[in-house]
């Protein structure tokens, strides 16, 4: 099962022993999430998880162990051992722990403050920097490589323009909630449909950062919603295959996405979303420069009239010298 769901579990235990980046937690949520989706499973592959499972139980923080603890609880093919070892110690093998009396509902939170529209939210996102310049950090950055790219959102911290506002916490968390399905799904599109709308992206740009191949994009669109570490990790080793079968991306990335500011992301946000003005500003400026000198043409080709305001009408001389009138 360690080679077929996970090949570089191993690497990523020593990366998280040596570099100080603990990927405990997510690999467990991870090798969890694999195993019940799954309804037959041979002896092999139940050996394995409960060496794997067993192994980091106890090296996991309590909210990590209760979401696992929860999954595997209700599902039939659980191996015994890892029951016991999450407190769920059953009478008999093969039986299944009785069910715990109903948790009585927790009392309802207080009102949140209202959750501004969507005009308002737009509004709220209007251009945080001048279109040329969010044009060339956008293109500067997706130009880039991974060395530069980190280089370039650790310098957007200390400029001084000026940062798009934060997402509302409630629609953030909406939004990594469905990223993170869509991510264990696979589904690109409804992925992509999320983000962009979330982050107020064109679907252009939205697109462009789903397909970008390294994932600093994503760990930077990631950021924007403040979105945690442990979510961010699942959300690359499930949507990222050729990211999260390579023990030293994942690492890299999971490294760059804590250190990476919430200001430097949101300098970002602003610059993809002021790239869109940009890139219209360009498509349109030939017609409307030809418009303009359509009409200078048009008011200089217009005839002056023969007498001009003010001026005496022309005198004519009669047949005896006299002038008329």
């Amino acid at each position: 099962m360690t080679k077929s769901l996970f090949p570089g579990f191993d690497g990523l235990m020593s990366l998280s022993r040596r570099e100080g980046v603990d990927v405990r937690p997510t690999l467990l949520r991870v090798l969890t999430d694999l195993y019940v989706q799954t309804r037959v499973h041979s002896e092999d592959e139940q050996r394995q998880f409960t060496e794997l499972a067993t192994r980091l139980i106890d090296q996991v923080d309590d909210a990590t162990r209760a979401a696992v603890k929860a999954k595997l609880a209700i599902y039939p093919l659980t191996p015994v051992p890892v029951l016991q070892k999450l407190g769920l110690v059953a009478a008999q093998e093969g039986r299944r722990v009785p069910l715990a009396r109903e948790i009585p509902a927790p009392a309802p939170p207080p009102t949140p403050a209202r959750t501004p529209s969507d005009a308002e939210r737009r509004m709220a996102a209007s251009m945080a920097m001048q279109p040329k310049d969010a044009a060339e950090i956008h293109d500067m950055f997706f130009g880039a490589g991974p060395s530069e790219r980190a280089l370039i959102l650790h310098n957007l911290a200390q400029t001084p323009l000026k940062a798009a506002p934060r997402i509302p916490t409630v629609r953030a968390k909406r939004a990594i909630q469905i990223l993170e399905m869509a991510a264990i799904a696979g589904d690109v599109e409804s992925f992509a449909l999320e983000l962009g709308d979330s982050l107020i992206l064109p679907s252009r740009v939205a697109a462009q950062i789903v397909d970008d191949a390294g994932g600093e994009a994503l760990a930077v669109a990631a950021r924007a919603l403040d979105m945690p570490s442990p979510n961010f990790q699942r959300i690359l080793l499930f949507f990222k295959p050729a990211i999260g079968n390579s023990v030293n991306e994942v690492y890299r990335l999971a490294r760059l996405y804590d250190r990476l500011s919430d200001r430097s992301a949101l300098v970002m946000l602003a610059a993809w979303r002021g790239s869109t003005l940009a890139v219209t500003r360009a498509k349109y400026q030939p017609s409307l420069h030809d418009g303009e000198r359509q009409r200078a043409r048009a008011g200089a080709s217009q005839t002056r009239p023969g007498v001009q305001p003010g001026a005496l009408p022309a005198v004519r001389k009669g047949s005896g010298g006299s002038s008329e009138r």
